[in-house]
């Protein structure tokens, strides 16, 4: 297993994040257990969940495992706050109540006395961005949490946080977790540009677009109903990501890509986004052994720039206004990033 630092930090994480969200309903703690064995034995130190993740049983199974295997410091635990955990108007949201009461929440469900990387879920318009960070920032003084970053923000929105934390000295967003894939370019536009210049680590979520870059599902073919799209009463997919046609064809692309190096899809779309400048490590879910096995496939090995290239043409989406115009003028400085996407 490769590791990589996690931005500009010196906490150092495996290149493939173990994603356990499947755990309480697409995985039991019985399963769940042997995956996280099977994961730590392949070398990988990086586990992530969240507070609202199955009523909180994902965290509550992660931390049956740490307790019973007693290795909770070699591991990189990180966790979420945001969405609902209760029926009350503050058991929600990005408020110094809600989060001084969810982060005992997440202690006590994983069994542990700290957190590695504690993340916001998702932009709170109802709560002042300062109230927000300033109670993060006690958290990081209180020994409670390591780290602090965040997910599903806009590029304005996590550039805000970086520079208030910075004016005020508080302990800032060192990882930003986006949705990336080779169905959802968009962060390369102004997201991943604004996290390599201010040494901010990514972990994309959703890697495999939920399911559509496995290669299960097929331009003509019916999707299985006992898949994960075709619970869509469970999961709305996107339409604009998925079942497009140049979705279709880029999962027909991925899937020869796959065939020419010997690899399964899922492994190629995990390699590919391994590629991109920036990228710390793709966070990976699997409700069983096998597809946990497939997705520790995705490292010890590299796509070659033919391939990446081939696979990134075929994804590309259009740059709208002002990207667009931006990038017909930029310069490149010699062994710099490109000025503009």
């Amino acid at each position: 297993m490769e590791y990589r630092f996690l931005g500009r930090t010196g906490l150092q994480v495996s290149a493939l994040c173990f994603g356990t969200q499947t755990f309480g309903w697409g995985a039991d703690e019985r399963t769940a257990h042997a995956m996280l064995d099977r994961f730590v034995d392949a070398g990988g130190n990086f586990l992530d969940s969240a507070d609202s993740y199955n009523q909180g049983q994902s965290e509550t199974i992660v931390g049956t495992w740490l307790k019973s295997r007693k290795n909770r410091d070699h591991l990189v635990i990180a966790t979420k706050v945001f969405f609902p955990t209760g029926p009350g108007p503050n058991d929600r949201g990005l408020s110094r109540k809600h989060l001084l009461t969810a982060v005992e929440g997440s202690l006590r469900r994983l069994q542990t006395d700290y957190i590695d990387l504690y993340q916001m879920h998702c932009w709170d318009a109802a709560t002042p961005l300062e109230e927000t960070l300033e109670t993060l920032n006690d958290l990081v003084r209180s020994g409670k949490v390591r780290y602090i970053g965040a997910s599903n923000f806009t590029p304005s929105q996590l550039d805000r946080a970086l520079m208030l934390s910075r004016f005020h000295g508080w302990a800032r967003v060192e990882c930003l977790q986006p949705e990336y894939s080779l169905l959802v370019r968009s962060p390369e536009w102004e997201l991943l540009p604004l996290c390599r210049a201010e040494g901010v680590g990514v972990i994309p979520w959703s890697p495999l677009a939920g399911g559509w870059l496995t290669g299960k599902y097929r331009k003509g073919q019916p999707i299985p109903p006992e898949s994960r799209a075709g619970r869509r009463d469970r999961f709305e997919d996107l339409p604009e990501q998925r079942a497009t046609e140049q979705a279709w064809e880029v999962i027909e692309t991925l899937v020869e890509v796959a065939r020419e190096v010997e690899k399964t899809p899922s492994q190629v779309a995990l390699n590919w986004l391994l590629q991109q400048p920036g990228v710390t490590a793709p966070i990976f879910g699997a409700r069983t052994i096998e597809q946990l096995e497939e997705n520790l496939g995705a490292v010890g090995w590299k796509l070659s720039s033919e391939h990446v290239k081939r696979l990134s043409d075929v994804s590309s989406i259009p740059w709208p206004s002002p990207y667009s115009f931006i990038a017909r003028y930029t310069r490149e400085r010699p062994g710099k990033e490109p000025l503009a996407p």
